[in-house]
Parts: C-alpha cells; structure tokens; sequence
C-alpha cells in the first residue's frame, strides 16, 4: 500500500508540474498571438484551436493533484453534522460509483483517442492531430480514479478522513 500511494501522489504532482507547463506555454501562445496581431498585422494560425487543445489538457492533468490535495469543492456543511463513522461509511458509498465512472470515462477517452487516431482525424483549422491531447485528459482521468481508489481503500481500512 505505501508504494501505491506513494506512486500515485508523485505522479499526480508530475502531471500537476506537466499541466503549469502547458498553461505557461498557452499564455505565452495567446500573447504572442496578440503582439502579431497588434504590431505585425499577423495572427498565429489555429491559436484558438491549440488553446482549447492545450487548456481540456492541463486541466485533466491537474485534476489527481488536486483530489490528492483535497483542493476540490465538497459540500460538506451537512455531512458535517454526523459522527464520523457515519461521514466514513457516506464516503465509502459515493466512492464507489465515483470509482465506476472516472474508470468509465478514462476508458472511453482512451478509446475515443484510437478511433481518431485511426482514422486520421485532424483540427479543422490547422489540421493538426488532435489524438494525443484526448490521451493527456484520458491519463489525467486515470490517475484521478486511482486517486479515488487511494482513498477508498484507506478509507475502508480505517485510515484518514477527509
């Protein structure tokens, strides 16, 4: 279990690392983009493709991080209310089909980025290959539903609560 924890928390900050980086990279694309256009009359070609590309990419791989980092919005307020074993056994509840539909949606995604792979299937406006973008968010997805899972079994097994 320490291993597996241990190697889901790293990767998660790795994709976290990965996910500023390419936000960095589209702030530096859509500046750019407005310095052509203001003083060269010149637009990048495809700038709002590659930055709604980019964008679903970081933000799926910084989805695990922030799960790991309880960073996300919980209502809570209610919950909040009941004794803690009866808040364990609510989170035990909700993470298994939570479990059942990240493992659902990173399947499908890994699946549709095949299919477009395929068959070639390119941006409309620059004709890019868009594939690899759609298996960053379904990687993304994975890691998340392993995070889940992380806590799931430290959940059952007694361990910490959110």
């Amino acid at each position: 279990m320490p291993f597996f924890e241990t190697a889901v928390v790293k990767t998660s900050r790795g994709l976290d690392v990965l996910a500023g980086l390419i936000l960095a990279g589209t702030a530096l694309l859509v500046v750019a983009n407005i310095i052509g256009r203001t003083l060269l009359n010149y637009s990048i070609l495809g700038t709002y493709e590659m930055v709604g590309f980019l964008t679903a990419a970081a933000v799926g791989l910084s989805l695990a991080r922030c799960a790991v980092e309880n960073s996300h919005i919980a209502i809570e307020f209610i919950l909040e209310r009941f004794p803690q074993k009866f808040q364990r056994k609510v989170e035990i509840v909700f993470s298994i089909p939570s479990i059942l539909f990240l493992g659902f949606a990173t399947y499908n995604l890994f699946t549709y980025g095949l299919r477009i792979a395929r068959t070639g299937e390119v941006s409309p406006t620059t004709q890019m290959i868009f594939h690899p973008f759609i298996y960053l968010v379904a990687i993304g997805f994975m890691l998340l539903t392993l995070v889940v899972l992380l806590k799931l079994i430290k959940l059952i097994s007694g361990g910490e609560h959110n």
